[in-house]
């Protein structure tokens, strides 16, 4: 029997190549990895930069696809899953997302995003993330935490382009925005879910722990709490993740 195809979706400030691990980890070469526009990849002219243009992207790269698929999703990719899963079922057999407690009505974003929402401060941190030679971008991905060839992956694929594309991002991410999508939250319910909640990450990126499971609750997600995974799991601590996944979908071959 042919097997429901995969597909990941990436965050910031990654390039597909993030994914490496947790592939090896599942034995799915046969994976597809897509890169939201500005984030890896070129961006077209014009492209639509909100949360809801990523949302239209990447159902638009699923449209493509003959089956629904499963779908997983790490940090900004796992809020495009989770909207994707809100809006167009049709395209999908299952989802998976790291970044649920975003939806939270009492989300606050992280002190880095908040400086990229302003106007002037957010293009000068901008500058000094994107805007150096490799080694100066190598510091930048060590200092978030990122290590060895995670963070030589990401520093390569860091360029002014993403960091343009980051503003446009969280600009058009400012609350009340995300607790509005938040709502709908109940109609990604529509096909399984799981929340996969990295619990040496909560209260850095996504939201708390408990913003996190009221948003699970909403979806009708299941939960899985990852003792010991923190925020770039996709290269660092990916077999945990990849056993959590690999138990979900058995479920629903069953």
């Amino acid at each position: 029997m042919a097997r429901t195809p995969l597909v990941l979706v990436h965050g910031n400030p990654e390039s597909a190549a993030v994914w490496g691990p947790l592939i090896g980890e599942l034995g799915r070469a046969d994976a597809v990895v897509l890169s939201p526009p500005g984030f890896g990849v070129p961006a077209p002219q014009g492209v639509d930069r909100s949360p809801a243009g990523y949302r239209d992207w990447l159902a638009s790269q699923l449209e493509l696809f003959r089956d629904p698929v499963d779908l997983v999703g790490h940090d900004w990719g796992g809020i495009h899953v989770a909207a994707l899963a809100m809006s167009r079922p049709d395209l999908i057999r299952s989802w998976a997302s790291d970044a649920l407690g975003v939806y939270a009505p009492d989300y606050t974003w992280h002190p880095r995003a908040q400086v990229w929402q302003q106007e002037g401060p957010g293009e000068e941190s901008v500058r000094q993330l994107w805007g150096g030679d490799l080694q100066q971008r190598l510091a930048v991905a060590s200092a978030l935490g990122m290590t060895g060839r995670m963070a030589e992956r990401v520093a390569a694929g860091m360029d002014p382009e993403m960091g343009r594309a980051v503003l446009a991002l969280l600009r058009a991410a400012r609350q009340p925005t995300m607790a509005e999508a938040g709502k709908l939250l109940p109609d990604a319910a529509r096909r399984p879910g799981l929340a996969l909640i990295a619990l040496d990450d909560v209260e850095q990126a996504s939201g708390t722990v408990e913003q996190h499971e009221w948003a699970a609750r909403e979806a009708g997600a299941r939960i899985a709490r990852l003792e010991g995974v923190g925020h770039w799991w996709p290269e660092q601590t990916s077999a945990p993740v990849a056993a959590a996944l690999t138990t979900f979908w058995a479920e629903l071959d069953r």
